[in-house]
């Protein structure tokens, strides 16, 4: 992979359309595929699965009539990927971004056409990088010429497609398909992160008809103390507040408006906050969302936040596959979402993911590919929490593993802190966020996840101090990027404040910050930066300004923390104001990466 410089660029981005629908099917033995396809020759479909896992002892088989929600994603060429890393872009449309992707229509017809066969519905990205739709195990057995069939280890209850019996795709399609997800539960379901506190001490006082803490106790890291120690209040005095910036949240679960009323109005915020439900019935309350979206609302006050919601019914089904594809569902819909509508410097935040170690690779492959379309294609920059349990991303203590999609190479993986506090708000000192109280079994308490990745190479962007350490040896990608706080961060919570965090945290913290910087890059030279590439940049351009504060003390159950990059904080946490200056004098190279 060739070196990817910071991605700025004038404003832009534009793209267009093509879509469809979804459903149907019925299983049981192999069969023949559908008598209209009859005639086409096939050839095996690797699902990616562990040999471990489809020679595990067969249980049962599937019911004929469960839904699968499959994912089918479309290869784009290195030469289509190299469209976009040319030059700054002017303040002007970036095209037809579809097209550019080169995905062309007879290959999206073959596609449609053999699912139509049998009578499937699908539906395609606007990118034209993706078909998903629902169907019947029995219905999807007969497609594929294979059956369903359940399996049972380590305590764990999945399902494969037959291992004596390979799904099998027409050769005509094999060129043209990257992965396929949804045909087996093995792969692990992704995991939101954080966990919330006991209620935050002090007194609760009435201010505008909302509850509010007047002041904090000292170590409690509300909005206004992180925006000190970070420096994001020096970019509120400029003016920048995130007035026509976006943060897109991707999340599995919802929010009480009334939470978010009450932190709004003791914050000051005048946030605009949208939903895109992704499900059939609105996600039950959670913890995940409310965090993201309050501290996002107190670190832009003035910010746009569109909260993508997943499907419960995926997120419950039990499916670990089911819940990956929901998870690549909402990527598209961003990516559909802002085809053909530039909000230049708009940012994602993601605060979920799963052990590399119990993914398939095509579940992977999947979102590294929307997470490419996001950033290469549409110009954002996607911001992903490194996990909470410090080096140990399978929740068992020993078995070290790092969280995806983290990982990917276009991802800026987020790491977690305690930020120390004076009396008077002032950062004293901050260290790795760890905890070794119980090492029985994570519960998103141990802490700043990070390692070295088993699946994805190291970059020749990720160069800085620290990054040719004790542990590069494997060649594999290291995060995390970069850290924020991650705990004793208050949020007001089913009508009380609670004490929160994670690296849950730390991924808005960084997406609301990365949404000032581009504000004032957009206001003073007409460009935005985009991309993991940007955070590297910026700490070999820095000369005298001082853009991360170098976290030295701690660690995450495994990797210390040292000067320069590390495996528990990477670049280390933000000094908004000499990171923003940086970009000012020089905001990079070209834009994109591949």
């Amino acid at each position: 992979m060739r070196k990817r410089r910071a991605a700025c660029l004038r404003v832009l981005l534009a793209l267009t359309v093509l879509s469809g629908c979804g459903s149907s099917g019925n299983s049981g033995k192999p069969s023949a595929s559908p008598t209209a396809a009859a005639s086409w020759k096939f050839t095996a479909l690797n699902l990616g699965i562990p040999d471990k896992a489809l020679k595990a002892p067969v249980t049962g088989r599937v019911p004929e009539d469960r839904t699968l929600h499959v994912g089918v994603t479309l290869k784009v060429s290195d030469a289509a990927w190299k469209k976009f890393g040319h030059g700054k872009s002017p303040a002007q449309s970036a095209g037809d971004v579809g097209k550019q992707l080169g995905v062309s229509d007879e290959t999206i017809q073959k596609v449609q056409a053999y699912l139509g066969n049998a009578h499937i519905q699908a539906k395609t990205s606007k990118t034209r990088t993706s078909v998903t739709f629902d169907v019947k195990a029995g219905q999807a057995a007969k497609l594929l010429r294979t059956s369903f069939v359940t399996h049972r280890l380590n305590g764990r209850t999945y399902f494969t497609p037959d291992p004596s019996h390979p799904p099998q795709i027409p050769e005509q399609l094999a060129p043209y398909i990257l992965a396929v997800t949804g045909l087996e539960s093995y792969s692990a379901a992704p995991k939101a992160r954080g966990a919330l506190g006991a209620s935050v001490p002090g007194r609760a006082l009435p201010t505008r008809a909302a509850s509010c803490i007047q002041r904090f106790p000292q170590k409690f890291a509300s909005s206004d103390r992180v925006a000190a120690a970070y420096g994001y209040n020096q970019m509120w005095n400029q003016g920048w507040r995130g007035e026509n910036m976006t943060v897109n949240l991707v999340e599995m679960d919802g929010y009480d408006r009334n939470d978010v009323a009450n932190y709004v109005a003791c914050t000051g915020s005048h946030i605009q906050l949208g939903n895109v439900n992704l499900g059939a019935s609105e996600p039950a309350v959670g913890a995940e969302a409310t965090l993201d979206i309050q501290m996002l609302a107190g670190l832009a006050p003035n910010l746009r936040i569109v909260d993508y919601q997943e499907d419960p019914a995926l997120l419950n089904s039990g499916n670990g596959a089911d819940s990956w594809t929901a998870l690549n569902d909402a990527l598209q819909r961003i990516s559909d979402d802002n085809y053909n509508v530039p909000r230049p410097g708009s940012v994602v935040s993601i605060s979920m993911g799963g052990p590399e170690g119990y993914l398939s690779q095509p579940i992977m492959q999947a979102i590294d590919q929307s997470l490419r379309v996001l950033t290469v294609a549409e110009r954002m920059t996607v911001f992903v929490s490194s996990g909470d349990c410090g080096a140990y991303s399978d929740r068992t203590y020993g078995s070290l593993d790092v969280s995806f999609p983290a990982t990917s190479t276009y991802a800026v993986a987020v790491g977690g802190t305690r930020l120390d506090l004076a009396p008077n708000g002032a950062r004293t000192q901050e260290v790795v966020w760890s905890d070794r109280s119980n090492l029985s079994r994570c519960e998103n308490q141990w802490g700043s996840g990070g390692g070295v990745s088993k699946v994805f190479s190291h970059q020749q962007f990720q160069t800085a101090p620290g990054t040719n350490n004790q542990y590069a040896g494997s060649g594999g990608r290291q995060v995390p990027d970069i850290s924020a706080a991650a705990i004793n961060l208050p949020i007001y919570y089913r009508g009380r404040w609670v004490s929160s965090g994670g690296t849950s945290a730390a991924a808005p913290i960084w997406a609301a910050g990365m949404a000032l910087v581009n504000q004032g890059l957009l206001t003073r030279i007409h460009l935005y930066c985009f991309g993991p590439d940007t955070f590297y940049h910026v700490a070999s351009a820095a000369g005298a300004n001082k853009p991360y504060t170098d976290v030295v003390a701690g660690n995450n159950l495994y990797y210390p923390a040292t000067a320069g990059f590390d495996l528990s904080t990477g670049l280390g946490t933000p000094n908004l104001p000499a990171f923003f200056n940086t970009l000012v004098v020089n905001p990079g190279g070209t834009p994109g990466g591949n």
